[in-house]
């Protein structure tokens, strides 16, 4: 694999970062900040709406710019959204240089997926995101709880501080390693976009991120009382037993690049499949503290098994001018996803069967999300073509 997508991979461990580090920093933003723990909780969902409403948008924008100048573009406002993060004087301060800093996750990830495909020959596609994805997997394992830990220690300020610190380093290695385009961006529109976007088999491919990414965080969420009032774990384990989740992250994710690379379809079912298996056996796994940790490790490995094989899809079946916008589409995809399963955990929490009966309520979702690839795959292989917005598209 060449140089270059490993400096894509750095680039998106600052961006994992940044978005996952405020979990650990509820606390002490709320009280330097005079905000509810709630309202802290608020940083979180407004950075994934963020993510949601600006990868596609700010796609649109750029689409005409060489893909190389939209990367590092993009990282120079990363480091300025985070550097507002630290010099955030007040809540709304934060929150909207949370917005800023948003904007460049869903573009970056979708124009790189992009690029990385373009660095790599045909058969190692898939293989080639899942190593840019890596990044995400890093940041999870290592980058968050450090930033955690940084800013328990020297204030949540700190944390932001690092990042802005590996914001500048992921912008030199992009700068340095990352080769100019051969070719000149396709002339397109955003109605052009729009248009490839709006293919049947690219909107199946979207609604299946969704659904399978669902049942992913309708559990992750919720990972720390499952495994102290159900698991019956000392507070103090969880830590420890997230790292666990962290590996399987690093092992699913590059395996279902492999699987990818060798039968997209197949991935994308035995992936799901194997999801919703996890999440339906976990319900009874947690009753048992070596089965916790146990699964604890397949759920992240079985989520992110999906990431490679659903990027491809998207990419595969938007072919030209639409490329990189429906690749962006995805990346909010999967943090709409993240939305509406931490939504879904808590209303099954709070009005449902309980936190128990969490896990294989959460299976429902790759479930759903099995039947809408298969409608994806079917609609596929009827037509080359699928029809355009002007069209019925389901």
């Amino acid at each position: 694999m060449p140089l270059a997508l490993y400096a894509l991979t750095a680039g998106a461990f600052g961006i994992g970062v940044t978005e996952f580090v405020i979990m650990g920093l509820l606390l002490e933003v709320s009280r330097e900040l005079d905000v509810t723990i709630a309202a802290a909780g608020l940083l979180i969902s407004g950075y994934a709406l963020g993510v949601t409403i600006g990868a596609p948008v700010l796609t649109a924008l750029t689409a005409r710019w060489p893909r190389k100048r939209v990367l590092v573009g993009l990282m120079v406002i990363f480091i300025i959204g985070n550097a507002a993060c630290a010099l955030a004087p007040t809540y709304g301060w934060l929150m909207a240089a949370r917005g800023l800093t948003s904007l460049t996750h869903g573009t970056f990830f979708g124009v790189g997926a992009v690029v990385a495909t373009g660095l790599v020959a045909e058969d190692k596609r898939a293989s080639a995101i899942a190593i840019m994805f890596t990044g995400v997997t890093v940041a999870t394992v290592l980058g968050v709880p450090f930033g955690t830990w940084l800013g328990q220690h020297y204030g949540w300020r700190a944390s932001f501080w690092a990042v802005t610190l590996v914001g500048l380093i992921a912008l030199i290695v992009l700068t340095l390693l990352v080769p100019q385009d051969r070719t000149q961006p396709e002339a397109s529109d955003w109605r052009a976009d729009l248009r490839a976007i709006c293919r049947r088999p690219v909107l199946l491919g979207l609604l299946t991120t969704v659904l399978g990414y669902a049942g992913v965080f309708a559990v992750f969420t919720y990972i720390a009382p499952l495994l102290t009032e159900i698991s019956g774990f000392a507070e103090s384990a969880v830590s420890p037993i997230l790292l666990v989740f962290g590996g399987g992250l690093v092992a699913g994710n590059l395996l279902g690049g492999r699987l990818a690379d060798r039968d997209l379809v197949r991935a994308i079912f035995g992936t799901l499949t194997v999801l919703a298996l996890v999440l339906a056996l976990m319900t009874f796994a947690l009753h048992g503290q070596v089965a916790a940790v146990l699964f604890t490790g397949l759920l992240g490995a079985a989520g992110f098994a999906t990431v490679a094989p659903l990027q491809m899809w998207v990419l595969s079946k938007a072919e030209g001018a639409g490329q990189s916008l429906a690749s962006s589409f995805n990346i909010g995809a999967f943090n709409l996803g993240n939305a509406i399963g931490a939504w879904a955990g808590g209303v099954v929490i709070d009005h449902g069967p309980g936190l128990a009966f969490t896990p294989m309520t959460a299976a429902l979702f790759p479930l759903s999300a099995i039947a809408t690839a298969l409608i994806a795959v079917r609609a596929s292989r009827r037509t080359a073509l699928a029809p355009s917005c002007s069209s019925p598209v389901l």
